[in-house]
């Protein structure tokens, strides 16, 4: 596998992120526009059509609003918020997910006075885009939608089950519940026949060939039921339109009374309809690889489209995530197939509106009783269930079923606040005797606040008096409420006798706690604490206060007070002995951190270091002692020689200068790299290849040499005959801080399992 070296910070690779043709190729570029419209996009216009016409209408019904209401929505949908969209993919038009809302706004308030409804809510929308706020909408809880979702698609099963039946739905979801039996009894025969027809059709669509299923399961359905009924002659119920769809078209009505409930039907409707088009453009988003969506513009288009549908007479618009995904999977490439959908909406209102007069009632019914079913998602139920959300969907799904929409999301909302707060302020605090001594040990972890104060006296009250304490601190949220309480305990603890010993792991510290309001400490402050050099002024102080602290005295402080305590155990269990699972040689050089690089402990790694990380074949002992005990006393099972780039030993030998009597003696076991180097060393020419210069070129083959020397040393050889050891050789780049291993005859980019891991796993099996 080939391997580069990682371009610095700011390179650019000149390619243009967006593909965009070059400049002066417009005519070109407008030509293969074209051309891509009438191959893809013209297409999956033409299946979107065929699945948006059916459910445009069943959704008006549904709501209890005028058939042409719900073509309205559909064509002003593809072709307004198609057009001045952020989506690219994504199909806009009536959805089932607002038909609950809008069949109660027009028993509340009239079919004139919701579009006043719709229009107000689209200007709502309009501001929503332009103030650039769009993206909080997906502040809500997803669990929240998705059981919103499934109780407007209880409330749509319950209202249509009854239309299968032949009768009429009741208001409420508890009343169609109550009437189900006695609509049972006087089931009207025909109707019912067609409604199963279509289901059945519906279900089982998935499973017949592709070439069939290229038709869209519901206009198949819907078609199929509509030619049974009329060859049969059936009297059923079937699709009423009062002219053309241009006879339907009418302005809003003024409310006259009760703003109150308008303006919280207006936010209903705005907010709804926001989130579910914002979420379903996340969604559309995941299935293409083109351009991302704005949201904002997605709002501004969306708003649009509302304030035209409701001037008009039409339904609420918004993405529905059944037609985007569907002119996803049929190959659409741009808006172009959002709005071609509309005009082909448009022409088969206004050409064919005998043809939907001809649709059974019923068989729209058995439609949006499977649309219905399916917003029930059980993927979405277990994902609550593992995230332990599964009291906040339950309680918002049987809210919207049984009270209404805006309660359900609100106490949905407000369910999911409230656990979200409780997991993220609660504390954890134990105490408990150290074994074997008379000391006792507090852990407190988490965010501690006032909330944590019984559970903090609780606990210290368990503690016995005059014992010695160690409080353990992993907090990174400490409210002065808190801090009080436990330094009154402290300070009440040690006049009783005690002691009290405080290790503060977290950021948010004692000493602090009185100095400035409480803020949350990020883990990644804690991590460069640790990970992090000494930030020293070397003309004064760590705090450039002109003390000059010693800073190695200042870092054993500051260990004793922090990490001490996390180190005792595990130093605790290697008290009688090591028991290291490498031998470790790298060069001396003060930017190599050993257990940092290799993500290991203390016990891990026998580490030994030098100018260079060389091994000497002759004339040094030091190695040579090291290495013998570690393979014939320790067992290691692997030998690993690691150098690094921007060495000064490597330095100094490809330039040749001196560097000093005592460290050219040293260097002269580094001559047979050098040799090797010049001489073409295939581990040189590979890191040339991967953009590495001259130094770190002759670093990777020393260390390619320093393996030969290691297999022929006679404790190695036999090492690894016996018991299986793995030598190997790790090259650290600084810039990067990644490692690369290198190969007696290559180098090798080391995957996610790292190379250490992947021979340990080796050579397990091998033993000690």
């Amino acid at each position: 596998m080939a391997i580069k070296r990682p371009n610095p910070p700011g390179t650019q690779t000149g390619r243009d992120p967006e593909g965009s043709p070059p400049a002066g190729s417009g005519a070109r570029f407008d030509s293969s526009r074209i051309t891509s419209i009438l191959r893809h996009d013209v297409p999956a216009s033409i299946v979107v059509f065929l699945v948006a016409l059916p459910l445009s209408l069943g959704i008006a019904i549904a709501s209890g609003a005028p058939v042409a209401a719900g073509l309205i929505a559909a064509v002003i949908g593809g072709i307004v918020a198609g057009s001045l969209g952020g989506s690219l993919l994504q199909v806009s038009g009536p959805a089932a997910g607002l038909t609950v809302i809008v069949a109660s706004s027009i028993q509340q308030f009239g079919w004139k006075v919701t579009g006043f409804i719709v229009v107000v809510a689209g200007v709502l929308q309009i501001v929503f885009g332009l103030s650039r706020i769009a993206r909080a909408a997906l502040a809500v809880a997803p669990v929240v939608v998705h059981a919103m979702l499934a109780g407007i698609g209880v409330t749509i099963a319950l209202q249509q089950l009854h239309v299968l039946l032949g009768g009429e739905s009741n208001s409420t979801a508890w009343n169609n519940i109550t009437d189900l039996p006695a609509q049972l009894i006087s089931l009207h025969g025909p109707a019912a026949l067609l409604g199963v027809v279509v289901i059945a059709i519906m279900l089982g669509w998935k499973y017949l060939p592709e070439r069939i299923k290229v038709v869209p399961g519901a206009l198949a359905a819907i078609v199929a039921a509509t030619v049974l009924s009329l060859v049969l002659s059936l009297d059923v119920k079937r699709v009423t339109i009062d002219g053309s769809l241009f006879d339907a078209i009418g302005l809003p009505e003024l409310p006259r009374s009760d703003w109150a409930a308008i303006v919280v039907m207006i936010l209903t409707f705005a907010l709804i309809a926001s989130v579910e088009s914002l979420l379903s453009a996340v969604a559309i988003d995941k299935m293409h690889t083109g351009p991302r969506a704005d949201f904002d513009r997605e709002m501004i288009g969306q708003g649009s489209a509302n304030v035209l549908s409701g001037l008009l007479g039409g339904l609420p618009v918004t993405g529905v995530i059944v037609r985007s995904s569907t002119n996803v999977a049929a190959g659409a490439r741009s808006r172009a197939s959002a709005v071609l959908h509309g005009f082909w909406v448009l022409i088969f209102s206004v050409a064919l509106v005998s043809f939907v007069e001809q649709i059974p009632l019923a068989a729209l019914a058995g439609l949006l009783i499977v649309i219905g079913v399916q917003l029930v998602k059980l993927a979405h139920i277990r994902l609550a269930h593992r995230t332990g959300d599964l009291l906040v969907y339950g309680v918002t799904l049987l809210v919207v079923v049984f009270v209404n929409l805006l309660a359900g999301v609100l106490i949905g909302l407000a369910l999911a606040f409230a656990l979200l707060i409780w997991r993220v302020v609660r504390v954890a605090v134990s105490a408990e005797p150290l074994g074997g001594t008379d000391r006792w040990l507090i852990r407190i972890d988490g965010s501690c606040t006032f909330l944590s104060l019984p559970k903090l006296s609780t606990m210290f009250a368990t503690v016995p008096q005059g014992v010695a304490v160690t409080v353990e601190m992993t907090v990174d949220f400490l409210d002065h409420a808190a801090y009080d309480a436990i330094t009154d305990w402290a300070r009440q603890h040690e006049s009783n006798g005690g002691t009290v010993d405080f290790v503060e792991i977290g950021e948010a510290r004692m000493a602090r706690a009185e100095a400035a309001p409480p803020s949350r400490s990020l883990g990644r402050v804690v991590l460069d604490d640790v990970l992090g050099p000494w930030r020293v002024d070397r003309s004064g102080s760590a705090d450039g206060s002109g003390d000059k602290d010693d800073p190695l005295v200042t870092g054993i402080a500051a260990y004793h007070r922090g990490h001490a305590h996390l180190m005792r155990p595990h130093l605790d269990e290697l008290r009688d002995g090591q028991d290291p699972d490498s031998f470790f040689l790298t060069c001396s050089d003060s930017r190599i951190v050993p257990n940092v690089i290799t993500n290991s402990g203390p016990g891990d790694l026998f580490t030994v270091r030098n100018v260079g990380n060389l091994v000497p074949e002759h004339g040094d002992a030091s190695v040579e002692a090291a290495l013998v005990f570690a393979l014939e006393k320790l067992n290691v099972r692997s030998v690993v020689v690691c150098g690094h780039s921007s060495c000064g030993a490597m330095g100094a030998l490809h330039s040749g200068e001196s560097a000093g009597p005592g460290i050219d003696n040293w260097l002269e076991h580094g001559q047979a790299s050098l040799t090797r180097y010049r001489a073409g060393h295939a581990v040189g020419r590979a890191a040339e290849g991967a953009g590495f210069g001259p130094v770190e070129q002759l670093s990777m083959v020393n260390i390619a040499v320093q393996l030969e020397n290691l297999h022929r040393h006679p404790s190695v050889r036999r090492a690894v005959d016996e018991r299986g050891v793995a030598v190997s050789g790790l090259f650290f780049d600084i810039a990067s801080a990644r490692l690369i291993e290198v190969r007696v005859d290559g180098i090798a980019p080391i995957e996610n399992d790292g190379v250490l891991q992947q021979l340990h796993r080796e050579t397990a099996s091998a033993g000690k």
